[in-house]
């Protein structure tokens, strides 16, 4: 008989993972270095992180199922070729100078290994703490979140001391040895298994047991799987459009200068981090749909706000707690489908739910950026922004209609 894995070794792979993929967001040290070089456009460039998470979504959806099938360690491995090889033959991309090459092998290819390594890991975390699920996926998911933080001076130094292309050969080495290692160690926990104490707390009211078990395909055929769906796209919209803007935001809206806006930026970066730890850890006690509809009141308020907010220290304030919420809606989604999904095939399900990241990550950057083409402001996007809280705030409790029925329909069934 296999020892029981350690579950918080468990959590310590999934951070090692999240921390390889996360670095995806720290993309931008890569843009004018590419540029001064290549003489490539900042839309040429930047159309290979667009690709990098839409191939995110994608894949997530469609390997979902590869996921539950085959098990996060095979899913990891899988996850570690892909972004690891993707990674290391974008250095030849560089080195023969091909824009084609360059989307594919980091686009496509790191892309594919983003969405398994994303979901893989995650999924395993939920089943290994039914008892504490949005602390466990929120340790992983701040990993991804912080690997921005971690990566970009590295990132900086190799680039100016061993050349870009030389920079994609050792981080895409670098990646797959972390994640393959990382991956080795991922496991389900063996069936009907249970932590110590964790059906009393059940019983004792404590701790609440899933309400169903369903599969993907059951899944998507509810109404709930949609509320999530709608949720997650607009806190995502909302929050990248705010990410993908914020240090010329934070230029026009209150006078600072391009260092301090770029200083401010990586703070933020900080609070979304903390944001994924802390509002996953706290829905464990607050409850996943209360925490939601607490994301929507507060961003509702915020958003609405903003635009008028010339208070240096206020508006930073405001736009601090703003990236708590965006970081912390991806790090408690994973929990709230444990919930109300269970964990039968939750891997697939969260891939599904993420199709609304590859959405959201196309439509709030170029909303926002349309919104400032057209008006010359990107404040005016911040009051629609507000708006889609609201219909989001609303969804938040239509979701709790249909978690009261699964409730009653469990009373009955039991008594």
């Amino acid at each position: 008989m296999e020892k029981l894995k350690n579950r918080w070794l468990i959590v310590t792979s999934a951070v090692g993972i999240h921390i390889s993929i996360g670095s995806v967001y720290a993309w931008s040290n890569f843009t004018n270095p590419l540029m001064e070089q290549y003489n490539w456009t900042a839309s040429q460039v930047q159309l290979t992180f667009s690709l990098a998470i839409l191939f995110l979504g994608l894949s997530a959806a469609f390997l979902g199922h590869f996921v539950e099938k085959h098990g996060p360690r095979k899913s990891g491995l899988l996850a570690s070729a892909f972004f690891g090889i993707g990674v290391f033959c974008t250095g030849f991309a560089v080195k023969f100078e091909s824009l084609p090459l360059l989307y594919i092998c980091y686009g496509v290819l790191g892309g594919i290994g983003l969405g398994v390594g994303y979901i893989a890991p995650v999924s395993t975390l939920v089943k290994w703490f039914p008892d504490r699920r949005g602390m466990a996926t929120g340790m992983a998911i701040m990993g991804f979140g912080f690997a921005a933080a971690i990566s970009s001076p590295i990132m900086d130094y190799l680039i100016k001391n061993t050349g870009i292309a030389n920079t994609f050969f050792i981080l895409g080495a670098a990646y797959f040895i972390v994640m393959t290692v990382s991956s080795l160690y991922l496991a389900k926990p063996p069936d009907n298994w249970t932590p110590r104490g964790y059906k009393e707390k059940v019983e004792a009211g404590k701790i609440s047991a899933d309400l169903a078990q369903l599969t993907a395909n059951e899944a998507v055929k509810t109404s709930r799987f949609y509320y999530l769906w709608i949720m997650l796209f607009i806190n995502i919209t909302c929050g990248i459009a705010i990410l993908s803007a914020a240090s010329p935001l934070a230029q026009e809206s209150i006078g600072m200068s391009s260092i301090e806006a770029a200083a401010f930026v990586g703070v933020l970066g900080i609070f979304n981090g903390l944001g994924r730890i802390g509002w996953a850890s706290a829905s464990d006690y607050l409850g996943r749909p209360n925490t939601y509809t607490a994301f929507f009141a507060i961003q509702i308020v915020l958003f609405a706000l903003l635009p008028f907010t010339t208070i240096s220290i206020l508006f930073q304030i405001m736009l601090a707690i703003i990236y708590t919420c965006y970081g912390g809606g991806f790090s408690s989604i994973p929990a709230y489908i444990g919930d109300i999904f269970g964990t039968k095939q939750l891997g697939a399900i969260h891939g599904y739910i993420l199709t609304a990241w590859a959405a959201a990550g196309v439509a709030g950057p170029m909303f926002a950026a349309w919104v400032k083409d057209a008006t010359g402001s990107y404040g005016n996007s911040l009051l629609f922004f507000a708006g889609l809280f609201v219909v989001a705030f609303v969804v938040s409790l239509l979701i709790r209609l249909d978690i009261k029925k699964l409730k009653e329909r469990a009373s009955a069934h039991a008594s």
